[in-house]
């Protein structure tokens, strides 16, 4: 429902392209201790390839241990939310390295750059992909507008680790839970990593993401009050 919505707002307002439709900073807590803040931004737009689709970009920062960390990942996918292209700076001082993806006929190929390095590997994929980030909770907004349901089975693509894995998404519909401590009802995603680790995906009634939950990690991050 969520994704018919979207597609159906990018078709009607072709003259706003390039606009972005939600922006908003997670504060991300282990237990209750904050430990990074991510901003992100989604825009409708044309891509880098010429096609019609979305736009993530989002920056993490882990500053309450030395040294400071910063990941900034820029994600397109296109109308059918299949990712196409993704641009990956990750800011570490022991290992700057910069991560490219493309989308090519019925694979993704990621390639890991750093000052002394060059990596590259072809992931097959499947009907539906995404890609993750252990530590990046904003991508799991396209899990979030996929689920159905139904339980769906996608294909992730996780760059920096240069890995995939099968993970399995599930709308469990709207339920109540909390958000800055205040009392909520939101669209609750299921999404099974492999290996069992759950993650749970909260959106609101426009798509918007609102929370992730990773119990097993004692991890979440929340979107900040006004945003």
């Amino acid at each position: 429902m969520t994704r018919c919505l979207l597609l159906l707002a990018l078709v009607q307002q072709p003259g706003r392209l390039g606009t972005p439709v939600d922006e908003g900073v997670l504060v991300v807590r282990q237990d209750t201790l904050e430990v990074g803040r991510e901003s992100f931004r989604v825009t409708l737009g044309r891509l880098s390839r010429g096609e019609t689709g979305w736009s993530l970009a989002t920056t993490i920062r882990y500053d309450r241990a030395r040294p400071v960390l910063v990941l900034a990942p820029i994600l397109e996918v296109n109308g059918d939310t299949m990712p196409v292209m993704l641009q990956y700076d990750v800011a570490d001082p022991r290992q700057p390295a910069r991560v490219l993806g493309q989308l090519g006929r019925g694979r993704f190929t990621v390639r890991y750059v750093t000052r002394e390095t060059e990596r590259a590997r072809e992931f097959p994929i499947g009907k539906h992909a995404v890609v993750l980030d252990d530590s990046v909770f904003a991508l799991y907004l396209i899990p979030g507008w996929l689920a159905t349901t139904q339980s769906t089975v996608l294909t992730a693509i996780l760059p920096r680790s240069l890995r995939r894995e099968t993970v399995e998404v599930q709308d469990q519909g709207v339920t109540a839970t909390t958000l800055n401590r205040n009392p909520a009802r939101l669209r609750h995603i299921l999404v099974t990593r492999e290996g069992g680790q759950t993650v749970h995906v909260w959106l609101d009634t426009a798509g918007r993401l609102m929370k992730v939950e990773i119990p097993s990690q004692r991890l979440s991050a929340e979107r900040l009050a006004g945003g």
